[in-house]
């Protein structure tokens, strides 16, 4: 019996990937591609290179087909992710007019200025919708309101005089709006013939990526809540309505139409400061981690594994990527002992990302007056049993990672199955394709040290570090 698939695109900060995905939601084949590292030209500046996001789509995709041993035919529909915040400049035959800004770039909150050599401006969905499809097209739901004039009310451009002209974007250079689930065009000859895409496939409009990985996770309970871990870290759970006064979280457009996503404060470089930490303990480790033919993950757990809740009095505060409005944040190790070890550090990190994230998700909460006692966690570091763990200890919840845990794909490939008929709805294609794989009931004696930790410490660390990061900053602004 042959199944019917659909592929989902998530196009990230770090990497693009691609997934086939079938209409129950197991996956069938993937391929990851990664991005150059961004550029800086000036200060502030945060941008991808070349057409960095088109080329590895291209590459991704055609890596793809060549673990696909079904038939073209059987491929519904793609669904297209893409990395929120950023802003993309257009020729007006729709090529780039410069580099993608990333979303670290303090431009693409900017009033828009004009430029006679820019056609259109819009997101990068819409920009890889273009060179998908050929049409001038993107997702209402990662347009989001400080960058672009949207209604969020109504999902559509706002008619309202006063805000529309307030971001200076002449009308003529914004892309046509669609919903998630809508198609936003078909693969052209071109496109295909670049990508080993079937022509004619239809490309279906999502929304932004943190909002697609909530789909994917399946976060339409308000009694459940999301944890992602990526290069953003964020925490989000599902709403009916928009909510314009808030102090402990905001509000945002989820991928299924004119419903929203209440999303906490985040962690800027996120599951980076993992990766940093890797790379700089030195040769050794990555040295032994490829002789064994494993991941220095698998290396470097065990040893944190072994260390006590609370690594032994070592406190991180994880600000290695300050927001460029306060350069004077700075990452912070206090508390260090002659008897910590790199596996102390390892831990400390995830027990910083953890107690950050619960500072933050329980600010959201509390406002909003949620009870959630399931905590999906999606992105890389759902893989490790002991963030997944830590999780489950510092939150005092269930902790649950579904079968995928790429969830902005599995995401995309619902938003495919949705927009292309082959279910009625969203919550219908959710019931059908995400699956939870296991879950991590918390410790109640480890919680309550997690908690006291918290409360008694590191709560506190930004408040007592505010003062002596501003006289450093001070004290080298201009060395």
């Amino acid at each position: 019996m042959s199944n019917t698939y659909f592929i989902g695109v998530d196009s990230g900060s770090q990497s693009t990937k691609v997934s086939i995905i079938d209409e129950h939601g197991a996956p069938v084949c993937s391929a990851t591609e990664e991005l150059q590292p961004t550029i800086s030209r000036r200060v502030g500046w945060v941008e991808h290179p070349d057409d960095d996001l088109w080329l590895t789509l291209k590459r991704a995709l055609r890596r793809l087909f060549q673990d696909f041993s079904g038939e073209a035919h059987e491929i519904a529909g793609l669904g297209l992710c893409s990395i929120r915040c950023c802003r993309v400049f257009m020729k007006p035959d729709g090529t780039l007019a410069e580099p993608v800004m990333s979303w670290m770039d303090v431009r693409a909150y900017e009033t828009y200025q004009d430029d006679p050599a820019i056609g259109y401006t819009g997101s990068t969905s819409g920009y890889l919708a273009f060179r998908l499809t050929g049409k001038l097209r993107d997702t209402i739901a990662n347009s989001l309101q400080y960058q672009f004039p949207i209604d969020v009310y109504t999902w559509q451009w706002s008619e309202d005089p006063e805000r529309f002209d307030s971001f200076r974007i002449p009308r003529e250079k914004l892309l046509e709006m669609r919903l998630p689930g809508d198609v936003l065009g078909r693969v052209t000859m071109e496109a295909a013939a670049e990508t080993g895409l079937p022509s004619g496939l239809p490309v279906v409009a999502t929304a932004n990526d943190k909002a697609v990985e909530a789909l994917g996770s399946g976060i339409v309970d308000p009694g459940t809540g999301l944890l992602s871990l990526g290069t953003y870290i964020a925490a989000m759970v599902p709403g009916s309505e928009y909510r314009e006064e808030a102090d402990g979280f905001f509000t945002n457009l989820s991928s299924i139409p004119h419903r929203y996503l209440y999303e906490s404060a985040g962690i800027r470089g996120g599951m980076w400061h993992l990766s940093w930490l890797k790379q700089i303990i030195g040769g050794e480790l990555l040295t032994r981690a490829a002789q064994e033919g494993v991941a220095v993950e698998e290396l470097l757990e065990p040893e944190a594994a072994a260390v006590p809740p609370g690594s032994e009095g070592l406190l991180i505060a994880t600000d290695w990527l300050a927001p460029a409005d306060e350069l004077h944040r700075k990452g912070i190790m206090i508390g260090f002992h002659q008897r910590h070890t790199r596996g102390h550090i390892y831990r400390a990190l995830m027990e910083a990302i953890t107690m950050r994230m619960k500072n933050n998700f329980d600010d959201m909460t509390r406002e909003l007056g949620l009870n959630v006692d399931t905590l999906v966690v999606c992105g890389g570091g759902s893989n490790s049993d002991l963030f997944m763990q830590i999780v489950a200890d510092v939150f005092g919840v269930t902790a649950v990672r579904n079968v995928i845990n790429g969830a902005a794909g599995l995401g995309a490939a619902i938003c495919a199955a949705v927009g292309t008929g082959h279910y009625e709805g969203f919550d219908e294609a959710v019931a059908a394709m995400v699956h939870r794989r296991d879950g991590f009931a918390h410790d109640p004696q480890t919680h309550r040290v997690y908690t006291r930790v918290n409360e008694r410490a590191y709560r506190h660390l930004p408040s007592m570090l505010e003062e002596p990061l501003r006289r450093i900053h001070e004290a080298y602004d201009g060395v």
